[in-house]
């Protein structure tokens, strides 16, 4: 199984992640999310796997900065997927994608059901 993981190197939660994974002998390609960022492509694929709202980083600076709570009621999915690859600070890290699957944020219990481990 290949997985990509993306995260944000200084980020709490993406070390404790990835620490996880790494205790359970999980094989991944690792990818900074500023330096580069997810694609419009990957995002809209995402997009079909769980609600485009799961994609935001909604605690981040950026998003408070552009007032996006109020905002993106309003947008339409194609404009939430154009906005949110300008920035990879806009997206919920870490996030772990695989064949079939996205996951966004770090819920242990979740990952593990996904990914099989414990």
């Amino acid at each position: 199984m290949s997985l990509l993981f993306i995260e944000y190197p200084k980020c709490t939660t993406c070390q404790r992640a990835k620490k996880w994974l790494e205790a359970r002998g999980v094989g991944f390609q690792a990818r900074h999310i500023v330096e580069a960022p997810p694609t419009r492509e990957e995002l809209a694929a995402w997009a079909e796997r769980l609600p485009v709202k799961r994609l935001w980083n909604t605690s981040g600076q950026k998003y408070r900065q552009l007032g996006l709570s109020q905002k993106l009621p309003g947008m339409s999915l194609d404009e939430q997927l154009d906005l949110l690859c300008t920035d990879g600070m806009l997206v919920k890290r870490p996030v772990l994608a695989g064949e079939g699957f996205v996951l966004t944020g770090f819920k242990e219990a979740e990952w593990a059901a996904t990914l099989g481990k414990d």
